[in-house]
């Protein structure tokens, strides 16, 4: 059945790289993807969060031409996605997790090799070369193989090979899994740097503090979108939570406390910090302050925080889930078993 999901604005192709209208998926009797409406405006950076499995990489193939939509409609740059498949493949870049670089060709030939693939004319490889070779900072590594690269110039070398063909929309499937935070901050730099120069990038990625970074954010859970729009938009109108986090003598002393307490939803401790999640309104500092004395726990400090988009992933999943199973019971219950 589908969902009504998050309000979405009135979608333009001459706004918006993505619009999808009740884009689904299915593998036989598992709905991949449920009647999934998706609006990415032109030169945003679009942060695509969800569990694993919820359906992020099948739409991202999709949109991107590999797959067929079982039902709905949705145009690409334009491109009618179920009518024209290959035109979508063309005219975007695309990175998977496991992008095909070729390990026993040098850094210029596989930049070479992509040139090709994607058709650019014959007269304009080198300077689209030359041009990607300083955007990825690989200028000195042009005839290292591909293989003897680190996780990072591996990823700035996928995201190159993606690019040389000057797509106006990039799709990137989990794209700094297992690279170390420098290289995932490098890398961040640089997509953020192709935003801000008009490309639309549409991203999935587990790391929170990356999802803080992106101009727009989609949560899909099992399918179906279930939040969207701007991280401080959806932590001031969508995340009906309160966030205090505090400083204890013997923190795990205090979290321990603070988990029986039914005014509290979660209690998340962070080293000598304990992080408390409550219905917004329904708690204030000094009433954890003075809880927590009451069980003979000193508090050092307790301050009014705002949440982080891991508090609204963690938040949305569970209230999901939470309606997922009173679905399931008010449905045991009408039919009676």
């Amino acid at each position: 059945m589908p969902s009504s999901g998050p309000s979405l604005e009135a979608p333009d192709p001459e706004r918006h790289a993505v619009v999808t209208r009740g884009l689904t998926k299915r593998f036989g009797r598992v709905v991949a993807v449920d009647h999934l409406d998706l609006a990415v405006r032109r030169g945003e950076l679009y942060g695509f969060l969800g569990p694993n499995g919820a359906g992020k990489s099948t739409t991202l193939r999709m949109l991107c031409g590999i797959l067929e939509p079982s039902e709905g409609e949705g145009q690409v740059l334009g491109i009618d996605l179920r009518r024209n498949p290959e035109r979508v493949k063309s005219a975007i870049g695309y990175m998977s997790q496991r992008f095909s670089l070729y390990d026993d060709l040098t850094v210029g030939e596989n930049l070479t090799f992509y040139t090709r693939v994607y058709m650019v004319p014959r007269a304009e490889r080198a300077a689209r070369i030359e041009r990607m070779l300083r955007l990825g900072d690989l200028v000195g590594r042009e005839r290292q193989l591909a293989g003897e690269l680190s996780g990072g110039y591996r990823q700035r070398l996928a995201l190159t090979c993606a690019l040389v063909h000057g797509p106006a929309l990039i799709f990137l499937d989990e794209p700094t899994a297992g690279v170390d935070p420098v290289s995932r901050r490098t890398f961040w730099a640089l997509i953020r740097r192709l935003a801000d120069q008009g490309t639309t990038i549409l991203v999935t990625t587990h790391y929170m503090d990356e999802a803080e970074l992106c101009d727009t954010l989609g949560f899909i859970y099992q399918g179906r979108l279930i939040a969207h729009g701007p991280p401080a938009h959806i932590k001031a109108e969508t995340f009906a939570r309160q966030v205090i986090e505090l400083a204890a003598a013997d923190p795990r002393a205090a979290a321990d406390a603070l988990a029986d307490w039914d005014a509290v939803e979660e209690v998340v401790r962070a080293g000598a910090r304990v992080r408390v999640i409550a219905a917004r309104g329904g708690l204030g500092t000094g009433a954890v302050t003075d809880y927590l004395r009451g069980r003979g726990v000193a508090v050092e400090w307790a301050n009014e925080v705002e949440p982080t988009v891991e508090d609204l992933f963690v938040s949305f999943v569970d209230r999901e889930r939470k309606a997922r199973v009173r679905e399931q019971l008010r449905a045991l219950g009408a039919d009676g078993t």
